[in-house]
């Protein structure tokens, strides 16, 4: 059915909109009210706009979650998961309604908050607030840049739009500032976000603790703002969803911000415009009288025939699909070059020599003979992936020259300018968090693989969005240089302690602290072939020298740690595990104590998450039972405890750092040969 049919079919229809929107309020209820824990007050107030935005706005195919050309929808206020799912389930994707009864229990595709992967048709986890919002401009960005790159005159390939629904909480976190500010200044035209304005919060009226003036400030961004409108009043709503729309197909290319004045609970006869009815069931009494207020007469869970055939979007959706396909194909025949890289970076494959890469990447970095900081050696091995992989974009949070995050092939965006339909670089600003957030979105949304660099030590600022790409499973990687004492002076603010070991225990995070430029070269091609999952780059500020390996060697680099430098002799008597910087001090502490006659053998562990996923025979083959263990590391030593076990010895620390000269610190600190040779013997 095209879409004037269905809006003839519409027209003629008997039920008002506010019954079709109070389908998405009573499975919300209900849902809640089963699990006896959820959220039921942000989808009663939100469901009239969502109605309006998912039925006669939003370009999806629930039949074909990830058609490349949909609209992405984004939950930042996740809390409000039965929002969406409910929207789901009615608009046709494969989400049962037994798994709307099963909300929040074990295993079941309607989790607390939503989760990508999971459940069909939701684009991103969300649930800590803001980030939802930082995903969108992500998603946004990555639309922009797609369109400049692949679209043709009559092959509009790449043309979508992203909406987010957010609410006072996400507008409280900071993220939202960075992401905000940014989506103003790269002219995200396509954005459109919807700001639940309902006044609530957990603990009450928020015009307690936030009284910004928001519309005030999103202008101020370069945004586009429109309302306050009734959100309640669907007629209005539609209003501001072609204001917006119009926004973007003037190319005004502004960003737009729909101010919803809603009431949270919207329908609850005693609990509308309550915490109350933020975060806690409404109860039998309440869904009885919310029921009888509303004239919804059908029991728990049930959705009348009328109502569902009025949301399916299914025919609609696999209509959009086949006439996109159509033009696709056509443009596969007119454009066949731009037709196979769109869609190999939309499949989120590698190019098909790949191999050809990855040995230029290797015989490079084998190249390199002098003493070189790793931050470095990153750089060398970007030099040849970038110009190779047009799916890479980089950036950096305004460290671009230290963590020398940009090449010789960098084509960098520049806002205001003409785009650049190669540009696959980005200065993000001081906007750590920002950037790892919208990173995300941009992995999710698909066609890029993105990496962004700051200090190790500021990676705190985007813990959680970093703890986030491993919760979804993204391709997104973090260069973090700078990573001990060994950069100096800068001092204790800039010398991080416990971050490796902080970063380490992210489930699904890959870190590698590589000792040299070929660690650091297969480091990179590990980060790229990983497809289910981030991973941090950890380099030094300091030149560290080079090691030797043979080509056995050189091949189990990948496999996150392996024999570096064997023990004179049989068997040894002690193993020497070091990571970085301090893989130059366990090679030196071997050399004096084979001359003390003591056997031992280096281990270089690059990636301890590698590592631990080996076999067991391989670990033990690398670290024999029964054999000592010291390791070193320039860090917090808790971490090293369960490599050494109970008989070994960890060289590490436990304190801030200071401010002085590397040299001076790695004394001050006793991470030197002389102590690691003390602990061995």
């Amino acid at each position: 059915m095209n879409d004037s049919a269905h809006m003839r079919l519409e027209a003629a229809a008997p039920q008002s909109r506010r019954r079709l929107a109070n389908a998405l309020r009573f499975l919300a209820i209900d849902a809640v009210e089963a699990a006896k824990s959820g959220h039921p007050g942000m989808p009663m107030g939100m469901a009239d706009i969502a109605e309006v935005l998912w039925r006669d706005h939003l370009r999806h195919s629930p039949a074909d979650p990830s058609w490349p050309d949909r609209d992405r929808f984004v939950l930042s206020n996740g809390h409000g998961s039965m929002l969406l799912y409910a929207a789901l389930h009615l608009s046709g994707y494969d989400l049962p309604l037994d798994e709307l009864k099963r909300f929040r229990q074990l295993h079941a595709k309607t989790p607390g908050h939503p989760e990508v992967g999971l459940t069909p048709g939701v684009e991103t986890t969300t649930g800590p607030l803001g980030q939802g919002l930082a995903n969108g401009v992500g998603m946004a960005f990555a639309e922009k840049l797609l369109a400049a790159r692949f679209n043709r005159p009559g092959f509009p390939v790449v043309d979508h739009h992203t909406y987010v629904f957010l609410g006072d909480g996400c507008l409280m976190e900071g993220v939202s500032h960075e992401a905000g500010s940014l989506a103003g200044t790269l002219g995200l035209g396509k954005l459109i976000c919807f700001y639940d304005d309902n006044g609530i919060s957990i603990d009450g009226h928020v015009s307690n603790w936030f009284t910004d003036d928001t519309a005030a400030r999103f202008r101020a961004y370069g945004w586009n703002v429109i309302g306050p409108i009734d959100g309640h009043d669907a007629t209005a709503v539609d209003a501001a969803i072609r204001d917006a729309h119009g926004n973007a197909k003037a190319n005004d290319a502004r960003p737009s911000l729909i101010v919803c004045r809603t009431t949270i609970g919207w329908g609850s006869p005693n609990k509308a415009d309550t915490h109350e009815v933020h975060g806690a069931p409404l109860g039998a009494a309440e869904i009885a009288a919310t029921r009888h207020a509303l004239d919804w007469d059908h029991p728990p869970f049930e959705i009348p025939d009328d109502v569902r055939a009025n949301w399916s979007q299914r025919e609609r959706g696999a209509a959009r699909v086949r006439e996109w396909n159509a033009m696709l194909e056509a443009y596969r025949v007119e454009y066949p070059d731009e037709a196979a890289e769109f869609e190999r970076r939309m499949r989120g494959e590698l190019p098909a020599d790949w191999t050809r890469i990855t040995q230029q990447l290797v015989e490079v970095a084998r190249g390199v003979t002098g003493p070189t900081a790793t931050r470095k050696s990153s750089q060398i091995a970007l030099d040849v992936l970038v110009p190779e992989l047009p799916d890479l974009f980089g950036g950096s949070a305004d460290l671009t020259g230290s963590n020398l995050t940009a090449v010789k092939a960098s084509r960098r965006f520049v806002p205001g300018q003409a785009i650049d339909p190669h540009a696959n670089y980005l200065s993000y600003g001081v906007r750590e968090f920002g950037m790892m957030a919208i990173m995300n979105g941009m992995a999710l949304h698909g066609g890029f693989i993105p990496y962004g660099g700051t200090f190790l030590v500021f990676s705190d600022y985007a813990r959680n969005a970093i703890r986030m790409s491993a919760l979804m499973k993204q391709r997104v990687i973090h260069v973090l240089t700078h990573d001990s004492i060994g950069l100096g002076e800068d001092g204790p603010t800039h010398q991080p302690i416990e971050h490796l070991a902080s970063l380490r225990l992210i489930p699904g995070l890959d870190v590698w602290r590589p000792c040299d430029t070929v660690e650091t070269a297969i480091a990179w091609q590990m980060a790229i072939e990983r497809a289910n999952g981030p991973t941090s780059l950890v380099a030094s500020r300091q030149n560290l020298p080079q090691a030797t390996r043979d080509d056995t060697q050189l091949a189990l680099v990948r496999r996150g740690g392996y024999v570096l430098s064997e023990a004179t002799g049989s068997s040894p008597d002690v193993v020497i595990i070091a990571t970085g910087s301090e893989v130059a001090l366990a090679l030196a502490a071997q050399r004096q104590l084979g001359e003390q006659g003591v056997r031992a053998r280096v281990v270089s562990m690059p990636s301890t998450s590698v590592f631990d996923r080996q076999d067991a025979a391989y670990r033990a083959q690398v670290l024999p039972p029964g054999v000592r263990r010291v390791a070193v590391e320039a860090a917090h030593s808790d971490f090293w405890h369960k490599y050494v076990g109970p008989d070994g010895r960890v060289i590490g620390l436990a304190s801030f750092g200071e401010s002085a000269p590397a040299g001076e610190l790695y004394a001050h600190f006793g991470v030197t040969v002389e102590r690691v040779v003390e602990a061995c013997v």
